[in-house]
């Protein structure tokens, strides 16, 4: 029989710690594809997309112990191990976002699933009493910290600019009749259910596509596209 894995809160707070640098390739993009445009920065996250690739082949395949790296890796779960890890499906799934998404939909789709995550992971572990009907090791209160911390992220992000001008340069404040309301709502519901349903498949990945897919169809829907 398979050992079950031990994993203290300690352990769970520094390894989605250490998620948190994921943020890295959505700043990285955004420089880039600024200074230069658009297919240089997409270009830009597959050269380090590459350099990732190249560092799991030599802890995956040759096992090599790469100082500072190795203690980095020390906080991958069992299933990582041996296989590629959660930072390769988030930038897979960030390079998807941001090649086919509106920018918004896209840096909302990236943050809600480093920012979610890390809330239903630490709340779930941490004060979760409540267990998912259904669903193994999953409890209602890191599913609502996730959609609380989601919904937050989509009223941050999207936001129509005014006069050419983003959010921040007009008014903090979302009216409740206002159509992007659909999409942070859809996005965020969208981003929680399919992280608290998967298990076995990588959330990093299926989330930023999933709820950047729902997002752009609800925004082309609301400019009239189809």
């Amino acid at each position: 029989m398979k050992k079950k894995e031990k994993w203290s809160f300690k352990k769970e707070v520094i390894r989605k710690s250490i998620h948190l640098f994921s943020i890295i390739f959505l700043v990285a993009y955004v420089l880039v594809s600024k200074e230069v445009n658009h297919k240089v920065g997409l270009l830009f996250l597959s050269f380090m997309l590459i350099i990732l690739f190249e560092l799991e082949y030599a802890r995956v395949e040759v096992g090599a112990k790469i100082p500072f790296l190795r203690k980095l890796w020390e906080y991958r779960r069992d299933k990582e191990k041996h296989h590629m890890g959660a930072e390769i499906y988030f930038l897979l799934g960030s390079i998807i976002c941001l090649a086919i998404f509106d920018l918004r939909i896209a840096a909302a789709a990236m943050l809600m699933v480093t920012f979610g995550d890390l809330a239903a992971a630490l709340v779930g572990t941490k004060f979760g009493k409540t267990p998912l009907p259904y669903i193994k090791d999953k409890a209602w209160e890191g599913l609502l910290a996730e959609l609380a911390v989601d919904l937050v992220i989509g009223f941050l992000v999207l936001r129509e600019p005014v006069n050419g001008r983003m959010w921040w340069d007009t008014c903090w404040w979302l009216p409740a009749g206002d159509p992007m309301w659909l999409i942070i709502v859809v996005m965020a519901v969208s981003a929680t259910v399919v992280e608290t349903a998967v298990k076995k498949l990588d959330d990093n990945l299926l989330v930023p596509v999933v709820a950047g897919f729902n997002g752009e169809i609800i925004l082309l829907l609301l400019r009239g596209y189809f």
